[in-house]
């Protein structure tokens, strides 16, 4: 039985409002917005319940915890933990960014570029000392970890902190390297959603990323000055296959009713939402669902590429999942403790896989760079292929297939601030609350 860990960040501080770096510092405070904010957050977690929560001692945090836990029915006990303290940037904290920028350009740049180089020499006692605030806020999170989630085998645990550290949390969790510290948002009261199979070390699913609907929110915005493109990329609606655990493949399966119905709310989910171009895998699964998006977007010409489709799984195609393991007896315990050393018969292994979606990926970027405005555009794809999209922008491999989750209907955001040369940003991953109206992946966990 998996631990689901739900990570909230504090809602809107009073140095958020002013655009000063918080770090450790404990001036700052809610400001009306962020209880409003935090209220909402309660609402939609109100209908789980929960065996432990966890704040950082921090006021801004705490007092989000609080206004949470009172709207919550049979909460549990509020615990501080230390480890839950937001990145430690001594030199900067009570500054504002424009005065950071200012005073410390070049150790801003590496901040922003090279965060794992980043690093401030304190003075001490002892004499200077180098300090590296992202790779001992990374330690930070593994301690945390390491501590509480033996603890809590089988439970439901919730913890509110702040943006840093939730980065570190889910980073470490996942297996995510420190040198993608900025590449992953955490908005003011989003919420996340982690389910650790085993202890810390063991697979763990990163359900959702900074889910923001609940605050009428659908997508997040993008950063200031974002000049490239964002790209939304889609898992294709439900299939019978899907609903009965038949492994699909290439196979070119339609959508079921609930399927369509999926689409639909996709559709309305983005109907708001400026599109200005959509590329859809040829099968026919991704492309009804795509065409259902652009239902409300009917000026968006919808171009089909190849290298999109799902995995070949060969000779398994067509079979449920006891077939599967009465014709290639273990394949399949294989295929999910080690996907990365399965060669599908007669079909595909992940790194092929891998190979073909990231061109494609990257082509996508790279075309829709060159613009005078940025531009935001669909990819309706399918399962495997968008684990391995997201691994690849989060700087994981082919053997973190199984930690990013992706319901049918799921929209993901990636951003572009510098276009496809720089950085990506994380700024969503398999949002469904259009689909199922809470915080909660409900979509079918059926094969491929």
């Amino acid at each position: 039985m998996s631990t689901r860990v739900i990570i909230v960040r504090h809602g809107q501080s009073s140095y958020n409002a002013l655009q000063k770096i918080q770090g450790r510092s404990d001036e700052s405070v809610l400001t009306e917005k962020g209880r409003a904010d935090a209220i909402m957050v309660g609402d939609a977690l109100n209908n789980l319940s929960f065996d432990a929560f966890y704040c950082s001692p921090l006021k801004r945090a705490q007092q989000t915890a609080q206004t949470i836990r009172d709207c919550l029915n049979n909460a549990p006990s509020l615990q501080t933990h230390e480890k839950l303290q937001e990145i430690d940037l001594p030199l900067w904290e009570n500054l504002t960014k424009t005065e950071v920028k200012e005073k410390f350009g070049e150790e801003y740049r590496c901040w922003k570029q090279r965060p794992r180089e980043f690093k401030m020499v304190l003075s001490t006692p002892e004499g200077e000392k180098e300090h590296f605030p992202v790779p001992s806020l990374y330690s930070q999170a593994q301690k945390f970890w390491q501590e509480i989630i033996p603890q809590h085998q089988g439970k439901t645990i919730l913890i509110v902190a702040h943006n840093g550290i939730n980065r570190c949390l889910i980073m470490s969790a996942i297996g995510v390297p420190v040198d993608r510290y900025h590449s992953i948002q955490q908005s003011n009261c989003c919420i996340n959603v982690l389910n650790f199979t085993g202890d810390f070390g063991d697979s763990v699913e990163l359900e959702s990323l900074n889910q923001t609907s609940h605050l009428g929110i659908p997508l997040p915005p993008p950063r200031p000055r974002h000049s490239g493109p964002r790209l939304l990329l889609i898992r294709h609606g439900e299939t019978e296959w899907n609903r009965v655990s038949r492994f699909q493949g290439i196979k070119d399966i339609p959508l079921n009713e609930n399927g369509k119905k999926q689409g639909q709310q996709a559709a309305e989910f983005l109907k708001d939402v400026q599109i200005d171009f959509a590329v859809t895998s040829h099968l026919l699964r991704p492309k009804e669902t795509a065409e259902i998006v652009l239902e409300n977007h009917a000026n968006v010409k919808l171009e089909s590429n190849p290298q999109l489709e799902e995995i070949s799984h060969g000779l398994w195609e067509g079979k449920l999942k006891e077939e599967v393991e009465a014709e290639f007896p273990g394949m399949l315990q294989k295929w999910q403790e080690a996907p990365e050393t399965v060669q599908m018969p007669e079909g595909e292994n992940l790194q092929q896989v891998w190979d073909r979606a990231i061109a494609a990926w990257n082509e996508i970027a790279r075309t829709y760079s060159n613009s005078r405005s940025p531009q935001t555009g669909i990819i309706t794809a399918h399962d495997a292929i968008n684990k391995v999209i997201i691994c690849y922008l989060m700087g994981l491999k082919t053997d973190n297939f199984w930690n990013i989750k992706q319901g049918n209907g799921a929209v993901s955001v990636i951003d572009y601030p510098e276009g496809a040369e720089g950085l990506p940003v994380l700024q969503a991953i398999n949002i469904t609350s259009h689909l199922s109206g809470g915080i909660l992946d409900k979509t079918a966990a059926g094969a491929l």
